[in-house]
């Protein structure tokens, strides 16, 4: 990547969501790696996911006050003006004190702040945008930065780099282990969740909030599923696996010992790395990871928001890696006609693997790190 000596300091700026903070980390350990003693500071909120998982991976948070954006003109418009120049002093603090050469932001509410501190000081400024519609912080910052990457080749931000999602360690992990023994990779983790290898597996997630439907349409057809010789892996959300639960204890014989029913789980790389196929949302997160993984999956997007998570699923699906389906159309009858076949057909599952590596992008936190060294070296010079 050049010369290692350049950058010294950066600073990262994200949080609110693990959409936004798990790319940031991924960053923040390839900056690491690849520059020694490199000193990274991240910019987050008290409140944010980040408060956790920032310390705990052995990064200073640096916070700031949040500043939500109002979308519609109310009470808040009135107090945007003050809370925003607190939260830029303190982002302004923030690089001041840890000398830092570069700002990299990943979107939300603590972005906002940063580029505006970053932009005042002539502090260069690298954004990375993870969903297929930009945020209002990146359509802000992307006016001035210095580097815009994103993970959609659809996004529209001017000059955007397409480097697809830093992935989490973890992922990032498995994808090398798939790389060199899939099989083993598979049989470790079956091991781990009680499963059997040689049998097809369903997994089936919502996220850590679960999701309604998916809960219900699936665990209607636990007898059809494992009586067709498959096994299904199904996190429902947090307080949400009693109806699940319930539905599972009634299949007959054996059966039940094939549909496993868990509220969330901490290691969900060893949920993909038993998967043959995902029935999932399509987040930005969990499409990127999928397809750099290179697994099937039925996508059902969040039927509320902007529409961005159906673009998200957009190009995997039009590759053919995964099918789409609308919340409102993923019924017993659908599941029966397009998942329970395809679970038991190796061919078209290998198939639709390959379409999905070939829009996954495994390496997209060495892609930042690289727009993110270049911007502080055109600086230094």
């Amino acid at each position: 990547m050049g010369d290692t000596h350049v950058l010294k300091s950066a600073l990262l700026a994200g949080g609110g969501t693990a959409g936004h903070v798990n790319p940031l980390l991924a960053v923040a350990d390839e900056l690491v790696r690849t520059h020694p003693g490199l000193a990274v500071t991240v910019l987050g909120t008290r409140e944010g996911l980040e408060s956790d998982l920032v310390p705990a991976r052995g990064y200073p948070l640096s916070v700031v006050p949040k500043v939500p954006l109002p979308r519609r003109p109310s009470v808040a418009w009135f107090r945007l003006p003050g809370r925003l120049r607190a939260a830029v002093r303190a982002a302004g603090e923030a690089i001041d004190t840890s000398g830092a050469q570069v700002v990299v932001g990943f979107g939300g509410y603590v972005s906002t702040p940063a580029y505006l501190a970053a932009r005042r000081r002539g502090v260069p400024v690298v954004i990375h945008e993870q969903n297929a519609r930009p945020g209002l912080a990146n359509r802000l910052g992307a006016r001035w930065a210095r580097s815009v990457a994103v993970t959609f080749p659809s996004t529209a931000l001017p000059g955007a780099v397409v480097t697809g999602l830093p992935l989490r360690r973890e992922v990032a992990a498995l994808v090398d282990e798939r790389a060199s023994d899939a099989a083993g990779s598979r049989a470790a983790a079956a091991a781990r969740l009680g499963l059997d290898p040689a049998l097809p597996v369903l997994v089936v997630t919502g996220g850590s909030l679960g999701a309604q439907r998916l809960n219900e349409t699936v665990s209607a057809l636990a007898e059809l599923l494992t009586s067709s010789g498959a096994q299904v892996l199904h996190l429902t959300g947090r307080g949400k696996s009693a109806p699940v639960a319930a539905a599972v204890s009634a299949l007959p014989g054996g059966l039940s010992e094939r549909y496993q029913v868990r509220e969330y789980l901490d290691e969900m790389h060893l949920a993909y790395a038993v998967a043959d196929l995902v029935v999932c949302r399509s987040g930005a997160g969990t499409v990127c990871e999928l397809t750099a993984l290179g697994l099937p999956a039925v996508y059902v997007p969040l039927p509320v928001g902007n529409g961005e998570q159906r673009l998200n699923a957009a190009a995997v699906v039009e590759a053919g890696g995964g099918l789409l389906v609308a919340d409102a159309d993923l019924t017993p009858a659908w599941v029966t006609a397009h998942v329970v076949p395809l679970l038991t057909d190796p061919a078209a599952l290998s198939t639709m693997s390959s379409a999905a590596a070939g829009v996954g992008v495994p390496d997209a936190a060495g892609a930042v790190a690289a727009l993110v060294e270049r911007a502080a070296s055109e600086v230094s010079r």
